[in-house]
């Protein structure tokens, strides 16, 4: 289960530092009770982010059952996939 303040709290983080491996670092140490993924948002393909912004997407993740999946349950959320939107120029 995942809390919306929670999310709130990464989005944060996110706008403040980016998305980059540091700061990926720093989510992993900080919430140790989350599973953290990341990619680029192009790469998600299915799915709608729980969480939207100018520079990510947060999608939510199950992982729950053998398969990771994807998923807008916050309480059957176990991890976020943090997605890089890149300009489209």
């Amino acid at each position: 289960m995942i809390e919306e303040t929670r999310l709130q709290q990464v989005a944060e983080i996110l706008r403040r530092a980016g998305l980059n491996d540091q700061t990926l670092s720093l989510l992993r140490e900080t919430f140790t009770e989350l599973h953290f993924t990341s990619c680029l948002d192009e790469d998600v393909g299915v799915g709608e982010p729980a969480h939207r912004d100018e520079d990510f997407n947060i999608y939510l993740v199950d992982g729950r059952s053998h398969c990771l999946k994807l998923t807008n349950d916050l309480d059957g959320a176990t991890g976020l996939l943090l997605a890089q939107v890149e300009d489209e120029d």
